[in-house]
């Protein structure tokens, strides 16, 4: 047993609202910059829809992810090194702009400059490509919306294995909302991708990075990488993708795509898993058995054998106890509520979702019935507006069997919990229908509907011996080149944090005061502080110099503003 940490997320669908706050929040803090107008390396996309890129999972037209070759061993679906060698100067599986979307922005200066006329001027759409006019035709998430109407939900690969078992007709449609962002994943095929070795797996928390020295842009992991989470900038020629915000995470601070989720979805925590049994499981012969094989990797860390064994591999106390309390071993191993997205790609990723229940009480509230009881809620699973057999292709490989599990579980959570909160007797006959205790039905519930910011996000921050190795990995992945987002206006941290500090330990909890305090400068530690990134040059601000008392030296030129130097005392 080789254990290893994992920095992982889950997601809560039925909380989702699709207002696209993550994504906003997230364009502006990594990817506000040339070369990447046309990248999200978060998105919400309407279900069903074809996605970001347009038909991202269709694998036989991109062949991204893992398969099993003749002797049932992992290989690439894009072909190993002989294929890479042979396409390395011109890489065919490869969405076009069209496929992602062309950015624009609109000829502002035509209405605020027009003169007075009869009729209003009108701010034509312009390319940030080209800086062309332009017709739009495509974007980010076109689906919004209408991914349920049949000139949109047909082009969904995932509902074309179900098509003959769902009739878009206008009273059945559906849709739902799905966040994403890179998977992160124990078995990334992006990395096996890369001819440079550019892409690496961070060791103590398991976040996928791109080392932007070794890039040479051959764009192989795009290719490779199955949910197209890899972005090309064609500024720098350079791979970039999700970095689950790695400076806020070191200090303790969830991503920003969690902190700013209006609907407080995601759950971010540390997971144990034995790297050991990692191949052996993405391996597993039948895709279907995959969740379950995955599952078997993650390691109970209140198992005392696991914790001493993860001491032994040089993890801290603090992390294993926050692995202990982590929410997201919780909902997948304890509860057993959230599933992969697309386990068949056989990357084994760790970003996981609780697929959405809130339509079968839409069901039964529809015909008249009580949508909290739960022999109604049960019976209705079947009909599930939402067909269980489209949430199997997305999160179990088409198994419809742990799906099922899954709704059951939150449909007993609901009716379990009405009684309850309404003063009535606790019905344990309904957490047993399901295989739970009447107190894991509790915890589950006052995880997904109560939990307070430190129960949501239980992040360990890094350890002082551990900063020799985290500044070398921080000169590895470099983001302070010309455009990138260390540079310029805002940096990773919002936009008044200035350029990107360097990754050292002894600046973790200054970082900490700076996401934190309520104002640009945190004057914790002296009794006042300047940033001269908001000084317009004008005067001498409190705090610029030190104060002193008495008069100025020769060499003075501007004394403090503060220091009495320089006035005269009016004569009596």
């Amino acid at each position: 047993m080789r254990v290893m940490a994992q920095m992982a997320m889950v997601m809560n669908l039925d909380k989702c609202i699709g207002c696209h706050t993550c994504s906003v929040t997230c364009k502006q803090a990594w990817t506000n910059r040339s070369g990447v107008e046309y990248v999200w390396f978060n998105n919400v996309e309407t279900r069903p829809g074809q996605g970001y890129p347009r038909r991202y999972e269709d694998q036989e037209a991109w062949r991204g992810g893992w398969t099993l070759n003749r002797r049932g061993r992992l290989a690439l679906k894009a072909g190993g090194r002989l294929r890479k060698l042979l396409t390395i100067f011109s890489n065919p599986k490869l969405p076009s702009l069209d496929d992602y979307y062309q950015p624009w922005t609109y000829d502002y200066e035509t209405l605020t400059n027009a003169p007075l006329q009869e009729h209003t001027p009108v701010a034509r759409p312009k390319s940030l490509i080209t800086g062309e006019d332009m017709k739009i035709s495509w974007s980010a998430n076109w689906d919004d919306d209408l991914g349920g109407m049949p000139q949109y939900g047909a082009q969904d690969p995932v509902l074309a294995e179900i098509s003959e078992k769902v009739k878009l007709e206008f009273d059945k449609t559906f849709m739902f909302y799905l966040p994403r962002i890179c998977e992160h994943c124990l078995n990334p095929s992006c990395a096996a991708s890369c001819p440079s070795g550019a892409i690496y797996k961070r060791t103590e928390d398991g976040i996928v990075l791109v080392d932007q020295d070794r890039c040479r842009g051959w764009r192989m992991c795009v290719t490779g990488c199955p949910y197209k989470k890899i972005y090309f900038n064609h500024r720098t020629g350079k791979a970039e993708k999700c970095t689950f915000c790695f400076p806020r995470i070191e200090v303790g601070i969830p991503t920003v795509c969690s902190e700013t989720c209006v609907g407080r979805l995601r759950y971010i925590g540390l997971v144990l898993y034995d790297a050991d049994k990692v191949l052996e499981a993405a391996a597993t012969p039948d895709e279907t058995d995959l969740y379950e094989a995955q599952r078997q990797v993650f390691l109970d860390p209140n198992d005392p054998a696991v914790a001493a064994e993860a001491e032994r591999a040089g993890i801290p106390r603090d992390w294993i106890e926050a692995a202990q309390r982590s929410p997201v071993y919780a909902l997948i191993n304890r509860f057993k509520v959230a599933l992969p997205l697309h386990p068949e790609y056989r990357t084994l990723p760790m970003v996981w979702y609780i697929p959405p229940l809130s339509p079968v009480v839409d069901v039964v509230r529809d015909t008249g019935h009580d949508a909290e009881d739960g022999g109604n809620l049960f019976a209705a699973i079947e009909a599930l507006r939402i067909p269980v057999e489209y949430l199997a292709e997305l999160f179990t490989a088409g198994d419809t069997a742990p799906v099922d599990a899954v709704l059951r579980r939150l449909a007993a959570m609901r009716s379990y919990m009405r009684d309850i909160n309404l003063g009535r007797d606790a019905d344990e006959s309904i957490p047993e229908r399901v295989g739970m205790t009447g107190e894991d039905v509790y915890d589950m519930y006052r995880l997904l509907a109560l939990a307070k910011y430190d129960e949501r996000y239980v992040i360990p921050p890094a350890h002082a011996e551990q900063a020799h190795r985290l500044e070398e990995l921080a000169t590895e992945c470099s983001l302070d080149y010309e455009g990138g987002p260390g540079m310029g206006g805002g940096g990773p941290f919002g936009e008044s944090s200035g350029g990107a500090p360097p990754i050292a330990v002894e600046n973790f909890h200054m970082l900490k005061q700076r996401q934190t305090a309520d104002r640009i400068t945190d004057p914790a530690d002296k009794s006042s502080r300047v940033n001269l990134l908001n000084w317009d040059g004008k005067g001498v601000p409190p705090g610029l110099f030190p104060e002193r008392t008495g008069a100025p030296g020769p060499g003075d030129a501007n004394p403090p503003a503060d220091s009495g130097a320089g006035r005269t005392e009016p004569k009596p």
